[in-house]
């Protein structure tokens, strides 16, 4: 990254210092991360509503009643429910008002991408060489965007070459078209983005471009021990370890806290000597030069010597090359289900990089948003910052998201689309809420969660009622998310609970 890139992240780094503070002292990483839409709620937030089935005329009641509880009333509420087979709205509020809506925005990059591409493209990584067999000249590796790529796959590569006889290698070239753009979306919080929910996404991508970090207790008053789960990516991170091994059962206190100027990492706190192992997930610091060293450690575990190797951000038209193989990613339909089902960021940001043009003149997001309008979502309903819904720039309305869910499953990649989404009790971020309900296995939604906004848009199938598409959302609440979760959750099951009348 330039100087200048540097000097805005110490500025900003500089203005949240208190509230990244609070952050890293009252939280471990697991917990402010994204993946605590996987959690169960709480303790009851608001009375449990009756299980009783009721009609449709009293469905505004009973939802109005749980979003003006005492608690939860101060905080904007937009939801839209509709029936699916005749487009019947049963409930209504603020519906074509703009909310921010954490990882919901999924739901409009994965419909993108599977109308754009359909469900059986595949993301090419092609490795093209010059020269032959004992000796090549060049063997070049072109990057595409592929999330799904992992270090076994290169090291399937080298064996293979290694079969076809080649022993020497000149020159070893990765190529990132997007190697000069900032690879991280100066939308996202900067207190994120050491995490591995918002790591870096490039054209190179390895492993998701994430290493863990492990930090286990040793003798009482020395420093923890720190492990990699992956010596190449741990390399590029400096550490300041002032971390210590305390008493048994001693308060948990380890934080840690990057310095934006460069890639150190402080480690602060004590571990109890009988806690078990401390685990942080964290973002590669340059996912290009990860990719290269990978590949060129691949390489030479099967004795391929290397002369040079390097990164280059654009082909050479004038290169006579010949194409040794393809590696292939999974289908469309498998990555969409992961960056639904799992809300993987990082596949959500590849989808949208899949919209990229040849000029700079239009963005992926603006080619993302032609597709969803010749499906029938206008714009006007929204406004996009990323792919993943890590932005606090995204808005959307309700009615966005309702109007996406309906339209998609009028195509052929309907049901493809519908069995992407986490699945009540059953999967995903889903697979712990509504266990041993009427819910179960009955409603397929995106879930979405970030400090003091919480969302889940999709489908619902009540016993006794007909097939329902809706959206909830809030915002700025100071309620936790497992608070949040709960609201939702009953306004969910209310549903549920609806019969023909």
């Amino acid at each position: 990254m330039n100087s200048l890139f540097f000097q805005l992240i110490f500025f900003r780094q500089f203005c949240s210092l208190w509230s990244l503070l609070l952050i890293l002292l009252t939280a471990q990483f697991s917990q402010i991360s994204l993946a605590f839409e996987n959690n169960n709620s709480a303790s009851k937030l608001i009375p449990q509503k009756s299980s009783e089935k009721f009609c449709k005329a009293h469905l505004k009641t009973r939802i109005d009643q749980l979003i003006e509880e005492e608690i939860v009333k101060r905080s904007p509420w937009g939801i839209l429910v509709k029936t699916l087979d005749n487009n019947e709205t049963l409930y209504e509020i603020n519906s074509q008002k703009f909310f921010i809506p954490a990882s919901n925005i999924k739901l409009f990059t994965t419909a993108a991408a599977l109308v754009k591409f359909g469900p059986d493209f595949q993301i090419n990584t092609p490795i093209y060489a010059q020269g032959t067999a004992p000796n090549l000249r060049v063997l070049k590796l072109v990057g595409n965007g592929d999330p799904t790529l992992q270090t076994e796959q290169l090291k399937q590569l080298a064996t293979t070459l290694k079969k076809q006889g080649i022993r020497r290698i000149e020159q070893l070239i990765v190529e990132d078209n997007q190697r000069n753009i900032t690879p991280i979306n100066l939308t996202w919080e900067w207190e994120d983005i050491q995490f591995y929910y918002a790591t870096a996404v490039n054209r190179l991508i390895l492993n998701e471009n994430t290493v863990t970090l492990t930090l286990t207790p040793q003798e009482i008053d020395e420093p923890l021990q720190l492990e990699w789960s992956d010596l190449i990516a741990g390399q590029q991170w400096q550490i300041n370890n002032q971390t210590l091994t305390a008493s048994q059962n001693t308060p948990y206190s380890i934080t840690i806290q990057r310095n934006f100027a460069q890639p150190l990492l402080t480690i602060t706190g004590k571990l109890a000597i009988n806690s078990q192992p401390d685990t942080f997930g964290l973002a590669v610091v340059d996912p290009a030069d990860y990719f290269l060293d990978s590949l060129q450690n691949a390489l030479e575990t099967e004795e391929i010597i290397i002369t040079k190797s390097s990164i280059i951000t654009q082909t050479d038209t004038e290169e006579k090359s010949r194409k040794l193989t393809t590696i292939k990613s999974p289908s469309l339909a498998t990555i969409i289900t992961k960056a639904n089902e799992n809300s993987n960021n990082l596949y959500a940001e590849s989808l949208l990089n899949l919209f990229a043009s040849n000029t700079s003149e239009i963005t992926p997001i603006e080619n993302l948003q032609e597709t969803l309008k010749t499906l029938g979502l206008e714009p006007e309903l929204y406004q996009l910052k990323d792919g993943s819904g890590l932005s606090r720039h995204n808005l959307a309305t309700p009615e966005a998201f309702v109007t996406l869910l309906s339209l998609i499953l009028k195509t052929s990649e309907g049901d493809i689309y519908r069995n992407s989404l986490p699945v009540a009790g059953k999967s995903g971020t889903l697979k712990k809420r509504f266990q041993d309900t009427i819910i179960e296995g009955r409603m397929a939604a995106k879930t979405g969660t970030l400090s003091g906004i919480s969302a889940l848009s999709g489908y619902l199938d009540p016993p006794n009622y007909s097939p329902l598409v809706f959206s909830i959302l809030v915002n700025q609440s100071n309620l936790s998310p497992s608070q949040l979760r709960e609201v939702i959750d009953q306004i969910v099951l209310t549903l549920g609970e609806l019969k023909r009348c």
